[in-house]
């Protein structure tokens, strides 16, 4: 196979001007793939910065409510920066000090890419730009407080659907312009050969991790596992750990958004508008009209909107070896509130998608039989959207008497 190309899907459509910094990059990666040292030290800053492993927590109140399946939860909710996020950019990190770079820049969606970058930036001491879809730095307001308070600086893109695609689009064009001194840390498994590749070789400690954690508490596989899937990173994460076993079901679950028929959702893998496509770098499956050109996109969470998905995603479903679901709006929503109330465990509305599907299926299993789902995240990040969509009265009072506050003052 070629490198780069997963199946049909992948490859590195990059401007001329781009190919010394990919090559310089890619020669990089190899350098460290081959290097066992450096996976080892990406393991030990994880364990002494970021707090891994993160646990596999066995939810008994919410498998005994829903009488199937036993359901353990991956924790990357408990990752630092609240989401797996850091996974990739630390090991991203270590690159850009290997190659000797002084700055970074990055996309980010929901926020948390965004958030664990600037983290990075600070630890390494690198200066640091993020570009956010203008509609994302609405919903997802307090990420960007964090990430302007971690030094970062913050750039609102206003083109197009001004969410995550058009953020890439910034990124890559401020990327073109600095790229002697500046890596772009690309947040998911997307983009120009090597970073589906390197992300996922980054994320696949969440795999490695799962996969010990559940031979150690069950003695066994698991028959199924659950991931959301926006770009597709948490879910080539855990996948690695168990894509060699057959008998395990991999589950990703898209944003259904408003339903498949309304056009408002962000599916690729079930939706007809889905086609072949080439953009930002790399060919992959893209909702697009019949002229190609890319769609808009709906959901409830920030960090599923991504018009595309990973080529490793779009390969392994094409072959059958990823089912895809999608979970609607409102099934997040209901699949959030059970887990709050079960399991004291508040999932990332990106994360919910995965419970609404796992909580629909889990019933139809036996008892013997177990699934694990991986919360990428955690809700924190989500308060305004989540108290909006519920309609929350003490939430309303209480931003109208802040708004107030703040001008009378």
């Amino acid at each position: 196979m070629k490198k780069g190309y997963f199946g049909q899907w992948g490859g590195a459509f990059i401007p001329e001007v781009l190919h010394q910094t990919f090559a310089e990059l890619n020669a990089a990666y190899e350098a460290a793939r081959a290097d066992a040292s450096f996976w080892q030290e990406y393991v030990d800053l994880m364990a002494n910065y970021s707090g891994r492993p993160t646990p596999l927590t066995f939810a008994e109140n919410l498998s005994n409510q829903l009488g199937g399946a036993r359901i353990y939860i991956k924790r990357e909710d408990l990752n630092h920066t609240g989401a797996h996020k850091a996974n990739n950019v630390m090991g991203q990190g270590l690159l850009v000090r290997r190659m000797g770079k002084k700055r970074v820049i990055a996309e980010t969606g929901a926020g948390q890419h965004g958030v664990a970058t600037a983290t990075m930036a600070a630890r390494f001491g690198f200066a640091c730009t993020i570009y956010m879809g203008e509609e994302d730095v609405a919903r997802q307001r307090p990420n960007v407080f964090w990430m302007e308070k971690l030094g970062a600086t913050v750039i609102p893109v206003k083109d197009g659907s001004r969410t995550l695609k058009d953020a890439i689009n910034e990124a890559f064009r401020d990327w073109v312009a600095s790229m002697d001194t500046t890596h772009y840390v690309l947040g998911t498994a997307c983009g120009p050969h090597p970073f589906p590749e390197m992300v996922a070789w980054f994320q696949s400690i969440i795999g490695q991790e799962a996969r010990r954690q559940i031979i150690e508490q069950r003695g066994a596989m698991p028959d199924r596992v659950y991931a959301c899937v926006g770009g597709g990173s948490n879910a080539m994460g855990i996948f690695q750990g168990f894509l060699d076993q057959s008998g395990v079901e991999l589950v990703g679950v898209e944003a259904g958004g408003k339903g498949l028929d309304t056009g408002k959702h962000a599916s690729r893998m079930l939706s007809d508008r889905a086609a072949a496509g080439v953009a930002q770098g790399y060919k992959t499956k893209f909702l697009q009209d019949s002229d190609g050109q890319m769609l808009d996109t709906h959901s409830i969470s920030a960090g599923l909107d991504y018009v595309g998905i990973s080529p490793i995603l779009a390969d392994l479903g094409e072959k059958g070896r990823v089912r895809f679901e999608a979970a609607t709006d409102d099934e997040v929503l209901a699949a959030l509130q059970l887990t709050m109330k079960t399991e004291g465990i508040i999932p990332a509305l990106e994360s919910s998608h995965a419970f609404a599907q796992a909580i629909k299926e889990a019933p139809t299993m036996s008892r013997e039989q177990a699934i694990i789902i991986n919360m990428s995240g955690r809700g924190d990040k989500d308060i305004f959207t989540i108290a909006h969509a519920f309609n929350d009265p003490s939430w309303k009072e209480f931003i109208i008497g802040r708004a107030e506050e703040y001008r009378t003052k």
